[in-house]
């Protein structure tokens, strides 16, 4: 009998033992002379039971996890081929609770299918999405995406149908898509999941890109601390050329696409996207002055689609079926799903991607379970470092764009981050400013030299040297650094430190004087 075993190979993956895992199922079946085909997928995202080892039976995949090398024998022994009982068993991956709320549209495949096999993505209703988008022709795509309500993953919220057809107007000899793949805010790894387990969904969505706007070359910028990804990516990349799905007649239509993997070297700021494209272009990775806008001259001086790796993995779904289709998930403005990132001080930290409308609470409660600590929740961070610590009064808050700016807070890339009651705000509006100091491209002053006065300011709060004084001092370099600065990593860094003042006034206060406060 024929056993097919699915073992993720996503970085978190290995980093909990799967590389241990696969050997010691490839020694066990050797040795009890069973034929086991081990297929190496993404991660379904609930990465608290990671490694999650899958078996294909007549009712679908049984998952078990998390998986010790120590466990294969006694799987096995259960009979783990059929899906037996076992401490270990979870059961159908989709029928858990954890999956029961969400709308996996853009990560649907991911964990499913070999993220390296053209034939197992076309298998799972891969590339309907690019022939939808040839069929409906350069205008017809890009109203689709319109018409779809998509905003930019990568945490500006821009309407991606407009940027795109910026570029389609735009009259040049060459045109360019470029991936912003450089996710490095803290608690986010939704593109790295999607790089790793399902990469031909972002290379069918920059074909789709690239076939609307009348590019002929693009790029992935991919971080530099993504070594998995950078690899998945690459091996992808020559799947699609060998299938016809790149190169210089994609899928017979005539059009020409080359696509190429890039890998940064570990500057935060890369993740800006003319800074990103100065790296590209082999120079140093600073802010550029906008206008103009890379959509009119952008990599190599030409018109240039720069998006996220969420915004372009979302099109194949929207072209399949529909941009209303797309725009019937959702609140308000924010439409479609959100991949939300859970982690921190969470029981059970991992993928959400559901429509945008759940609150905070409900993310971190019913689908986090509560502080892994077990001690009470004080602060969350949502989107990354450079946003807003929302105490426990505004979890009811719903993930949206214009909610979460209606409390001075941002969305960002949708990573959240759980800290409970031994928290310091104080010290964590500190690390604001280290952060941007460490970070900044230097270019511009508010953010060059503000972060770092910023810093030192702090320190002095910290040691209980003048706090009032200080604090407001600190006040007035945050309004400074938010008109002043070039790009968001000056102009938002007082938003973390403000929230902190905001609404954790005792971790400062306790240092010696009352807060100058906005309401004084």
């Amino acid at each position: 009998m024929s056993i097919t075993l699915y073992l993720p190979k996503d970085a978190a993956s290995l980093a909990l033992g799967a590389d241990r895992v696969a050997r010691a199922l490839q020694r066990s079946a050797q040795a009890r002379g069973l034929d086991v085909t081990l297929v190496r997928t993404g991660s379904r995202g609930m990465l608290w039971l990671e490694p999650m080892l899958e078996v294909e039976t007549p009712d679908g995949r049984i998952a078990y996890g998390p998986v010790r090398p120590g466990d294969v024998e006694s799987l096995l022994d259960a009979g783990l081929p059929e899906g037996g009982a076992h401490r270990l068993r979870i059961g159908r991956p989709e029928d858990q609770p954890y999956f029961a709320r969400q709308q996996r549209l853009t990560f649907g495949r991911c964990g499913v299918i070999d993220p390296a096999s053209v034939e197992s993505y076309r298998a799972h209703g891969g590339y309907r999405g690019l022939e939808a988008a040839l069929a409906a022709g350069p205008a017809g795509t890009v109203e689709a995406v319109k018409a779809s309500g998509l905003r930019g993953r990568g945490g500006a919220g821009f309407p991606t149908g407009i940027k795109w057809n910026t570029v389609m107007l735009a009259q040049a000899p060459q045109k360019y898509v470029v991936c912003n793949a450089d996710e490095g805010d803290s608690g986010t790894f939704a593109d790295r999941m999607l790089m790793e387990g399902d990469p031909l969904t972002l290379i069918e969505g920059m074909t789709i890109a690239a076939v609307a706007v009348g590019a002929t070359r693009g790029y992935i910028y991919c971080r530099s601390e993504y070594p998995h990804a950078f690899a998945a990516l690459e091996t992808a990349i020559a799947a699609a050329e060998r299938a016809g799905y790149l190169g210089a007649d994609v899928m017979g239509s005539g059009h020409a696409f080359h696509l190429e993997a890039r890998l940064g070297a570990g500057a935060y700021i890369c993740g800006e996207e003319t800074s990103l494209l100065e790296s590209l272009e082999g120079k140093r990775g600073l802010v550029r002055a906008k206008p103009p806008i890379p959509a009119l001259k952008g990599l190599f001086g030409q018109p240039t689609l720069v998006n996220n790796v969420l915004s372009f993995a979302a099109v194949p779904w929207i072209l399949e079926h529909g941009g209303p289709a797309y725009a019937a998930y959702g609140m308000g403005r924010s439409l479609g799903t959100l991949p939300i990132q859970l982690a921190g001080n969470v029981k059970r930290g991992g993928l959400i991607e559901t429509a945008f409308g759940l609150t905070l609470r409900e993310v971190i409660e019913e689908f986090g379970g509560g502080t892994a600590s077990g001690r009470p929740l004080r602060a969350v961070q949502v989107g990354g470092p450079l946003g807003a610590y929302f105490p426990e009064s505004l979890l009811d808050t719903p993930l949206d764009y214009e909610a979460f700016a209606a409390k001075k807070g941002l969305l960002g890339h949708g990573g959240i981050v759980v800290f409970d009651d031994t928290v310091d705000l104080a010290r964590q509006a500190r690390f604001a400013f280290e952060f941007c100091a460490a970070e900044s491209c230097g270019k511009c002053t508010p953010c060059r030299i503000g972060a770092v006065r910023g810093m030192e300011t702090i320190d002095k709060v910290l040691a209980g040297e003048s706090p009032r004084e200080n604090l407001a001092l600190v006040t007035d370099l945050c309004e400074v650094m938010t008109d002043g600065s070039l790009c968001a990593m000056g102009g938002l860094t007082p938003v973390p430190v403000m929230s902190a003042l905001t609404h954790f006034p005792e971790d400062f206060s306790g240092r010696g004087a009352k807060l100058p406060l906005a309401a004084e």
